[in-house]
């Protein structure tokens, strides 16, 4: 690993069939990069098994699990039982991902809205912090997160793509802000804004592979070895040297998920 280039990616999903048969080369090229671990986000059932099998066979990889709004509506006392299960496991460092998806809305409103709400309980009595998923879906968002606050050990609000407001009031309620592939695109004007206002303390970086990869490799799977070009791009947007970027986004996730 080359010195002094220490990088977490807060989110990606190598639990997802893109990386069947191919996870050797994807961590032997997050090594080579200098990631040194990597938050593996269940996002239905299966996924988090796979996510919390992936974490006790790679030291570096941690384990999230949960369901993702897209699959609320398959939610059942089984799945409840089985995530809660599943996030008693030593490897598990976070509940999710969960949240809102309006933009889609694969599963209905109110459904998403009450097994969100699970979630956020979940990880209150389970002293973790919470993985948050908002598309489309701002204000009711905004409003659950009020009514049921995070717990002690805070949360994140995965691949932000919100205003400013939306961020100060995410912010106010102790969350940390995760930027994605998205902050490199050329068009992401509101989101570089964005991106310098967070307090540098409260930053997180992810790929959310293998989705989103960043310029210049748009098209691409996706992987967490990239996160360096959101590292890049957000040292530029801030005026920053990219080790500043690094040292702090490693710090924020080692404390947020306690690793």
């Amino acid at each position: 690993m080359p010195a002094g280039v220490a990088m977490i990616d807060s989110h990606a999903h190598l639990n997802d069939p893109a990386y069947q048969n191919k996870l050797p080369e994807i961590i032997a090229s997050c090594k080579e990069a200098g990631v040194i671990a990597v938050i593996n986000v269940g996002y239905d059932l299966e996924s988090s098994r796979r996510a919390v099998e992936q974490a006790h066979s790679w030291d570096f990889i941690h384990a999230a699990v949960g369901i993702h709004p897209h699959d609320a509506a398959s939610f059942n006392e089984e799945v409840a039982a089985t995530i809660r299960g599943l996030a008693y496991d030593s490897r598990v460092v976070a509940i999710g991902e969960t949240g809102l998806d309006y933009y889609r809305n694969q599963s209905p409103r109110q459904c998403q809205q009450e097994v969100f709400r699970w979630h956020l309980n979940l990880a209150r009595e389970l002293r973790l912090p919470v993985i948050i998923h908002d598309r489309e879906a701002h204000g009711d968002t905004l409003r659950i997160l009020k009514k049921i606050k995070p717990g002690p050990a805070g949360g994140v609000m995965h691949c932000f793509s919100g205003s400013w407001e939306m961020a100060r009031d995410c912010l106010d309620l102790g969350l940390y802000i995760s930027f994605a592939g998205p902050v490199t695109f050329k068009n992401a004007t509101r989101l570089r804004e964005v991106t310098k206002r967070i307090p540098l303390e409260r930053l997180l970086v992810e790929t959310d592979s293998p989705f989103l990869s960043p310029e210049p490799y748009r098209g691409q799977r996706n992987q967490p070895a990239y996160v360096d070009r959101v590292i890049a791009a957000i040292a530029s947007i801030r005026g920053l040297a990219e080790e500043e970027v690094r040292a702090a986004t490693t710090a924020n996730a080692r404390r947020l998920f306690n690793i």
